[in-house]
């Protein structure tokens, strides 16, 4: 295999498919580093056509504690870390990262071809005008040099190809876009969002918009891609494609041009760097194998691995002109990291509807989006939340052993319907920090040689008093909704606000106009590096309250156009 190629991509995640799809069909001869295993689509490590009775231990996991007798982090996650879906998830004995010790952090990876995408949450919403122009506002973090309409366009691009399930619901503080169907809403979640149509049309709860084909289009079934099933299955890998994922969608787009070679097992350590141009030459890669190291040369580099990996490696990347990580002469490398926090909502009892009962497995729930984007005189942050909850659900009354009766009385309890259920938790905004940063460790280093990433991020008092006030909120929205038995989930008093919970780390090299200010400039470019590119969460400047991967993916296609234009043009 040549070693020369036109475009080097790191990562095959969200990001790292949407480049090499918008590079190889652009002609460009991409390579495609990830660090993780190769598995296939379909492939053996999908898990989503087990019947119950042929899972181990039923999904559930032996393995609580490391080597070194501590809790796993990643356990604390609950709903990822079963035995089904344990294989696309980082061992942190394998992958260890050091945090301080007052101030824990999670960074949940998975190293494998696809990344993350194979278990995201598929939830995607776009940002606002008032998103972007936050920064601007409150004084806090780098000012973003975009607004929402030079990413517009590619928010309608990405979404065709993506395939995005949604309800054109006209709210400003959620633009629409491209959608499929939506999902239906059940009787009890209509009910509540009926009603606050009535009683609060300022915090309204919409079906949630996320990338399931609900209606394939051509697009997508020429991909081989089908209609989502409804099995909520999902994080076991697809089989039908019907959820967006790099190895069902952007992978295969791109292999069938020819254009793109993909290595696996391939760590990237570093950016490499030439003294003479001023540009990146390639990159610096470990076998993660036999250890040893290789070398790819390029025309242009896009880091699109995770945020705090490509992070990682540009610290690591260090060269006579830049001693302290390619592209940070402002010093902003790995500064001003943000995550989603939570920990917060309420939940309660939906009345009526007693002849109905839930039914089916819809991979989707309801959202309330954010309505704080203006401080007002009853609080005293900066910054708001959206919440995000489960479908409404009619349980059923199972185990009785903690319950009275014995006998007939208490067997005919078993399986007897209870009330409608809904519930949510927030999703909060955390403040762009300058000293939420991520380090290299000086001292500890993986078992390639690479130094250990070192997280210092956490949530100050802005975000608890963010916590406090939405669970109010929470329970205001659901009594205003018709609900009954409301209960607030409120968070403790001494409790940290960690890090890493909700999995959407972002920041690190940051977009901005000024070069003194941020790493990287409105296209994505590196300040001082014009062929490098980070379209990643390191990129974000702040992190608004809806996931982000939408975002993500347009900003990638964006980058990956303008940069494509550069090389046409030979400035590149």
């Amino acid at each position: 295999m040549a070693d020369d190629f036109d475009v080097i991509v790191v990562g095959s995640g969200i990001t790292g498919g949407w480049a090499a799809k918008e590079f190889s069909e652009k002609g460009f001869k991409t390579l495609v580093l990830e660090r993780g295993r190769h598995i296939d689509h379909q492939g053996d490590q999908y898990k989503d056509m087990l019947m119950p009775w042929e899972k181990h231990n039923r999904s559930l996991m032996a393995e609580a504690y490391n080597e070194d007798g501590n809790y796993r982090d990643v356990q604390e996650m609950g709903y990822i870390y079963r035995d089904d879906l344990k294989h696309f998830f980082v061992d942190e004995v394998e992958h260890p990262y050091t945090t301080p010790d007052n101030k824990p952090a999670m960074w949940i990876r998975g190293y494998q071809l696809g990344g993350r995408s194979l278990t995201w949450g598929r939830q995607t919403y776009r940002w606002s005008e008032k998103d972007f122009q936050a920064n601007a506002k409150d004084g806090h973090g780098i000012p973003w040099p975009i607004g929402y309409e030079d990413i517009a366009p590619w928010y309608d691009y990405v979404e065709k190809f993506t395939g995005i399930s949604g309800n054109r619901d006209n709210l400003e503080i959620l633009p629409d876009g491209e959608f499929l169907k939506p999902w239906n809403m059940s009787c009890a979640e209509e009910f509540v969002s009926e009603n606050l149509k009535k009683n609060r049309p300022d915090r309204p709860m919409i079906i949630g918009r996320c990338a399931h084909l609900t209606a394939p289009q051509d697009v997508h079934t020429d991909l081989g891609r089908g209609q989502c099933q409804a099995r909520n299955h999902c994080m076991r890998g697809c089989s039908f494609g019907a959820y967006f994922c790099s190895l069902s969608s952007t992978l295969p787009a791109a292999r069938r041009t020819e254009n793109v070679t993909i290595v696996t097992d391939a760590i990237v350590a570093s950016v490499d760097h030439d003294d003479t141009t001023g540009k990146a030459s390639g990159v610096t890669v470990i076998d993660y194998h036999t250890k040893r190291q290789h070398k790819y040369k390029a025309r242009i580099v896009f880091l699109c691995a995770g945020s705090l990996a490509s992070v990682q490696i540009m610290l690591n990347s260090k060269s006579a002109t830049h001693s302290n990580g390619i592209a940070n002469s402002s010093g902003m490398l790995g500064h001003y990291i943000t995550d989603h926090f939570g920990r917060s909502g309420a939940n309660g009892i939906v009345p009526g509807f007693e002849d109905r009962y839930s039914f089916g497995r819809r991979p989707n729930g309801m959202y309330v989006p954010n309505f704080r984007h203006e401080k007002t005189d009853d609080v005293d942050f900066v910054r708001g939340y959206g919440y995000q909850g489960h479908a409404a659900y009619r349980p059923r009354k199972g185990n009785t052993a903690h319950s009275a009766g014995i006998g007939a009385a208490a067997k005919e309890q078993v399986g007897q319907a209870e009330p409608w259920r809904i519930g949510f938790g927030m999703f909060g905004e955390m403040l762009p920090y300058y000293d939420n940063q991520v380090s290299l460790n000086a001292v500890k280093k993986d078992k390639w040689g690479m130094p250990l990433l070192h997280i210092d991020v956490h949530g100050r008092e802005n975000e608890r008093k963010m916590m406090t006030q939405a669970a109010h909120d929470a329970e205001e929205i659901l009594l205003a909704g018709g609900c009954v038995d409301v209960v607030k989930t409120l968070p403790e008093d001494n409790e940290p606000i960690q890090a890493g919970r909700l999995i959407h780390e972002m920041g690190g090299a940051c977009m901005g106009a000024d070069p003194k200010r941020a790493v990287l400039n409105k296209w994505n470019q590196a300040h001082d590096v014009p062929n490098l590119f980070v379209t990643n969460g390191a990129c974000m400047s702040s992190c608004a309250t809806q996931n982000p991967s939408l975002t993500y993916m347009a900003l990638t296609a964006r980058a990956a156009h303008h940069a494509s234009k550069l090389m046409k043009s030979g400035q590149l």
